[in-house]
């Protein structure tokens, strides 16, 4: 497990699990039109903060993670369980919800 924020708290993901921080909402549109939460597109990228060990096949053996700790991806809409961690907005995904990476 490894946590790349400033949270206190250590969060430990089980199997094929990732903690991923959305990334930030648009607050203005590119025309400067102020949007309400209620107008806002839910996140659908983020960053990994903690990643589990892998999903444990039938045979025993352990399936690697196609992702890590501070890979940008792209998750599906409705996928995980947010929360809050001391006020930060967090998710938490199984590997087969995550579509891609992001590369820079």
């Amino acid at each position: 497990m490894a946590a790349a924020t400033a949270t206190s708290k250590k969060l430990s993901p089980l199997g094929d699990r990732v903690v991923v921080k959305p990334t930030p909402r648009e607050e203005m549109t590119k025309s400067g039109i102020v949007l309400p939460d209620t107008a806002k597109e839910k996140p659908m990228e983020g960053t990994i903060i903690a990643a589990g060990p892998g999903k444990i096949l039938d045979d025993g053996k352990r399936e690697p993670m196609d992702v890590k700790v501070g890979d940008r991806v792209l998750y599906a809409k409705y996928a995980g369980t947010e929360f809050k961690v001391e006020g930060e907005d967090l998710l938490i995904v199984s590997q087969k919800d995550i579509l891609a990476i992001v590369e820079d």
